[in-house]
């Protein structure tokens, strides 16, 4: 090594953000494994780099001891006072046995351990920047694809979107754009893993987040999404304004902010409700589009009865129960779902006070 080695380290130092002085801490250490290794010793060895000039110096370390006993350990007190009059009993003696080739193998090793130290460097950036954008949203490129997952181009780093994490409808070849969630990025020994999801409800919280400023602002908050993917979904949200209708604001002007949600989502079907605070109501509002009679709280089997008008029944609880169990969802409670008639028939059943609970709500289908 030389001089033009130490520039090459700093100029490393500069471009990538490696401390010079790591490296050939790095460098050091794994020349004493090739030392070793190459020379067949098991001596305790220290080897030096020069800073300014590159030189390289090997050392064997060994205990100063009044009778030797192992060689390649100890060294006498007479032979080391030969080296360095001040040594005493228990000292570390250091004698250079740099050998003449040592050249060679100290290059081949600097040039291994500095590529490993800037791949690690380059992947901890990665890995930063991308552990930042967790839970959000990201554009990408389809690079290829194999039985299980799509890879997805992300411009500093390679993602994977499983095929089980795509939505019915998606149809993706090499070199689509993708729209997708960041669901976990986990820093590996082979570099940072970022998995990527189109089905998660994340996605379609976020969407909302781009498209709607207000909920962008803080002004309307999301609180709570259930989605299946593809199919439909819904979301409940709040205004912290009372002069801010937080349905209207998420819908948008002629519909133009959901409808291009449901466009990127493939036409998946989307019901905004209001969140309330009040169960009953939020209950009601939640069961959208489907009137609400009446909706009785079970607190302590957290179940809500609820009675809709007969002809409201099968759209209260939906295709294969899908808007009642997307309902469930979004509150948090498990929904019991009766016609008028029908409550009306069971023995001590409040009577339905015959006018619908929902404030506004909102359903588009793409």
């Amino acid at each position: 090594m030389n001089t033009e080695f130490i520039e090459a380290l700093a100029e490393i130092e500069r471009e990538k953000g490696i401390s010079k002085d790591v490296l050939l801490e790095a460098i050091e250490a794994a020349l004493i494994s090739s030392y070793k290794r190459n020379f067949n010793t098991a001596q305790n060895v220290r080897v030096d780099i020069n800073r300014d000039t590159g030189v390289i110096k090997v050392y064997a370390r060994k205990t100063v001891v009044e009778e030797v006993m192992d060689p390649r350990l100890e060294i006498s007190l007479e032979a080391a006072r030969e080296i360095n009059p001040h040594y005493q009993l228990d000292d570390i003696a250091e004698i250079e046995v740099t050998p003449r080739d040592f050249g060679r193998i100290a290059a081949q090793t600097a040039k291994q351990v500095v590529t490993q130290r800037i791949r690690e460097a380059e992947r901890g950036l990665i890995y930063d920047a991308f552990i930042d954008k967790e839970e959000d949203i990201v554009n990408g490129i389809v690079q290829r694809m194999d039985a299980r997952n799509l890879y997805v181009d992300l411009g500093k780093a390679e993602a994977v979107l499983p095929l089980s994490e795509l939505m019915p409808n998606d149809k993706f070849k090499q070199g689509d754009r993708v729209k997708s969630y960041i669901v976990k990025v986990e820093n590996t020994t082979k570099g940072p893993q970022i998995i990527l999801s189109r089905t998660h409800p994340g996605l379609l919280k976020r969407l909302f987040e781009l498209e709607v400023p207000e909920i962008y602002d803080g002004i309307v908050e999301i609180r709570s999404v259930a989605r299946e993917a593809g199919f439909r979904s819904k979301i409940a949200v709040h205004s912290r304004n009372p002069e801010v209708d937080p349905v209207g604001a998420c819908v948008g002007p002629k519909g133009m902010r959901v409808q291009t949600i449901v466009n990127e989502l493939r036409g998946e079907k989307i019901d905004i409700v209001r969140w309330s605070e009040n169960v009953e109501e939020f209950v009601a509002n939640a069961l959208s589009p489907s009137k609400v009679l009446d909706v009785i709280i079970h607190e302590q089997e957290r179940v809500a009865r609820v009675i809709v008008p007969d002809h409201q029944l099968s759209l209260a609880i939906g295709i294969k129960g899908q808007n009642a169990r997307l309902a469930a969802k979004l509150t948090g409670w498990k929904i019991d779902i009766k016609s008028e008639s029908q409550a009306e028939a069971e023995p001590d059943r409040p009577k339905p006070q015959g006018e619908a609970l929902q404030e506004d709500s909102a359903s588009v289908d793409g």
